[in-house]
């Protein structure tokens, strides 16, 4: 075992507000199950792919395009299930297209010949995602939808944060950090609208390394399945714009490197 059991989660620590709340939900989660863990940060420009390969991690969360590329031998631990209306009270959620509040676009056709932003090319939810979703407007197979592409922007916020200061006319936003930018940074959140979604798809989950322990995986699943019933984490569950933690099923994630072969393919 490793002399050292990490959490992170540099994915949805997109506001200093939703970071301390995931640290309080480990920080919650080590005590509820006895299970020492040291909570680092990598925040940018740090990579994710090196946080990803490391032996010692207990809980953190791993896209599942990402988790297919790397081998899928990332142990998954459990799956938060958002709490706003469009993930159904499934651990799922999509990709939004976001443009600024006052643009004159209201439909996604509206943006072709403009500007397009993207976070990083390993991405589902800010690449491999949008780009699907946009090839079925491509006429042809050498048809350009916009005027520039701009990236890799790397995380949700500076995504969000290019479309508001008007360095991109439109770009993609992981829904459920979006939510948690509403929550915990409203004033940055409010001065852009969704004009599009992708289809809902299974959410990136608190994943463990492929050499962590069966037991302690089970231990912080079962820990983190109680999180959503436990009526003292209410206001936190709230913090974290979830309802709770749930199984998923690895072969879900299918969907993900489906939509990949089909984009790279045309």
């Amino acid at each position: 075992m490793p002399s050292e059991l990490i959490a992170n989660c540099r994915m949805y620590s997109v506001a200093p507000g939703a970071a301390e709340a995931w640290r309080q939900l480990f920080t919650w989660l080590a005590k509820d199950t006895g299970v020492p863990l040291s909570i680092i940060d990598h925040a940018f420009p740090l990579k994710l792919n090196d946080l990803w390969g490391r032996d010692d991690l207990a809980a953190t969360f791993m896209c599942g395009w990402p988790w297919l590329r790397h081998g899928a031998t990332h142990q998954i631990v459990a799956a938060p299930v958002p709490s706003h209306p469009r993930s159904g009270g499934k651990p799922q959620y999509a990709t939004l297209f976001m443009v600024r509040a006052d643009s004159p676009f209201q439909t996604l056709e509206d943006t072709f010949g403009h500007r397009f932003a993207f976070t990083i090319d390993d991405s589902h939810s800010g690449y491999n995602a949008p780009r699907h979703h946009l090839m079925a407007y491509r006429k042809t197979p050498d048809a350009k939808l916009f005027s520039e592409i701009i990236g890799p922007l790397t995380t949700p916020r500076r995504m969000l944060e290019a479309i508001v200061e008007g360095r991109t006319d439109m770009g993609p936003l992981d829904s459920f950090a979006f939510d948690l930018l509403c929550r915990h940074e409203p004033q940055l959140a409010r001065p852009v609208r969704v004009i599009a979604q992708t289809a809902l798809v299974p959410i990136p989950a608190v994943m463990a390394s492929a050499t962590m322990p069966l037991d302690i995986v089970g231990t912080l699943r079962a820990g983190l399945l109680r999180f959503g019933h436990d009526p003292a984490t209410a206001e936190l569950r709230a913090d974290l714009c979830i309802s709770g933690f749930a199984t998923l099923d690895p072969k879900t994630y299918s969907i993900a490197e489906d939509w990949a072969r089909k984009a790279e393919a045309a």
